[in-house]
């Protein structure tokens, strides 16, 4: 018992590396890419604004899938992963919301404007949220993951009415900044450094998923 609680609060070895990861690409972000000629050094937010948003988004879509496994396998441990990617897009969604306050408040003279993709951006937080509230409130685990799963596949559709909002309304957030159907709007030290940031979160959330995950099963 004591050898398996041991394994449980030991760091795991793709969390550590993944971790220095995320503090290395951050220097690179902060110091490697040259600083915005227009929003100075306040656009250094951008980095991990960027990564967060991207990570929150697919997080959600670990949520659709697995809750669909869930339902057509009846496995519990689907659902396991399925809370466990909830966790860290909550985390996520909470680090884009501050984050492009904190950038909004220096371009736009505001901290929140109910912009259509700020407010998709809050609902899709609201949802996770509302997701976990669920997983504490019902207790017998067949019904709580037959509730969530349904909560969590129809929630997803919330990811691309984010993606297409700025396509869809008028809006003051810009428009996307890479797309696979035109060139970067950004020089390349500040493509590479956004770009090696998303990857380090990414890695990071897979790493806290599959670290939290274990946990949970055992």
């Amino acid at each position: 018992m004591n050898s398996q609680i041991t394994r449980r609060q030991r760091p795991s070895v793709l969390g550590v590396l993944t971790g220095t990861s995320v503090l290395l690409f951050a220097y690179l972000c902060l110091f490697y890419a040259p600083e915005d000629s227009v929003q100075g050094v306040v656009q250094r937010v951008f980095y991990p604004h960027v990564g967060s948003a991207w990570v929150a988004g697919l997080a959600f879509f670990v949520v659709f899938i697995v809750s669909i496994r869930f339902l057509v396998t009846r496995d519990l441990a689907w659902d396991e992963w399925a809370a466990a990617s909830a966790e860290i897009g909550l985390l996520f969604t909470s680090a884009t919301l501050v984050l492009g306050m904190i950038w909004g408040k220096a371009i736009w003279g505001v901290y929140w404007t109910w912009d259509p993709r700020l407010t998709a951006v809050l609902v899709l937080w609201l949802l996770y949220l509302s997701y976990i509230a669920l997983r504490a409130y019902v207790s017998e685990p067949m019904r709580r993951a037959r509730y969530c799963a349904i909560l969590g596949i129809v929630s997803f559709l919330d990811v691309p009415i984010i993606y297409f909002s700025v396509k869809w309304w008028n809006t003051l957030h810009q428009g996307a900044t890479v797309s696979p159907t035109m060139a970067p709007k950004m020089v390349s030290t500040m493509l590479t450094a956004m770009l090696l940031m998303s990857l380090a979160f990414w890695a990071y959330a897979f790493a806290m998923v599959f670290t939290r995950t274990r946990a949970l099963i055992l």
